[in-house]
């Protein structure tokens, strides 16, 4: 039973997962050859059709803000037939060897958020499924990343996705208190969805993955550094390109 989804258009079996309902629009117009909607209720966008890379069904679904609203759209998704989940969003750099822009590939996601202790009964550390790590992997090989020597925003196309840990949170805010703790745990980036997806997933035992965008600088010496818009809309591009070729195949 699906109650807050309300499908118009038939689910893939493969789905990108935003936060953001204008990210899910974008990326459906990009990757998606003539996008279908598949949810537009409680404004959470949701696109469905063929894939321009590979002619296969693909839907992407946008989640809303933190693992609250994310375990109520996945766990749907699941419901409906949906088997290989990757979330594809933004994140803040703790670590200060990455650029705004670049894509980091989530390895494990370190839960200091609630959802996931209520789904897991309070792992630390949750990890996504092999599967998708290795296809993310192997897809980010020529993604491209951001070059701080050259300007926060600038980009080249020599650099691979970076890799590490993430830490998931119920915090956008106020939350610089825990910064050095998680840096401390190892995390590269703070977000608030992975170990929820990730929770989810292993009760399911569906494939999960997380492909994210350096969005912003947390700690910097000049304090908060955000992404301008085109860049953004920039990295979204990169982001999807990566996403949808991991899940190809």
């Amino acid at each position: 039973m699906s109650i807050h989804l309300h499908p118009t258009a038939g689910l893939a079996e493969r789905v990108l997962l935003p936060g953001d309902p204008g990210r899910a629009l974008r990326l459906a117009q990009e990757l998606i050859d003539g996008p279908l909607m598949f949810n537009h209720h409680r404004g959470l966008w949701g696109y469905t059709g063929p894939a321009r890379l590979d002619g296969a069904p693909l839907t992407i679904q946008s989640t809303g803000m933190g693992g609250p609203s994310a375990a109520i759209v996945i766990s749907e998704l699941i419901g409906l037939g949906a088997r290989r989940l990757l979330r594809v969003g933004t994140c803040g750099g703790l670590d200060p060897d990455l650029g705004l822009g670049a894509l980091l590939i989530a390895t494990e996601a370190i839960a200091d958020d609630g959802t996931s202790a209520a789904l897991t009964g309070g792992r630390a550390r949750i990890d996504p499924s092999p599967e998708l790590l290795a296809a993310l992997r192997g897809a980010a090989a020529p993604a491209v990343g951001a070059d701080p020597a050259v300007g926060p925003d600038a980009t080249r196309s020599d650099a691979d996705a970076a890799v590490g840990p993430v830490v998931s949170t119920d915090l956008f805010y106020d939350a610089e208190d825990r910064h050095a703790d998680w840096r401390a745990a190892g995390a590269r980036a703070v977000e608030m969805e992975a170990a929820t997806l990730f929770a989810l997933g292993a009760r399911h035992r569906v494939q999960t993955g997380a492909l994210l965008v350096i969005s912003d600088r947390l700690g910097a010496p000049a304090g908060h550094v955000r992404i301008g818009e085109d860049a953004l809309e920039a990295a979204e591009s990169r982001l999807g390109a990566v996403a949808v070729a991991a899940l190809t195949g």
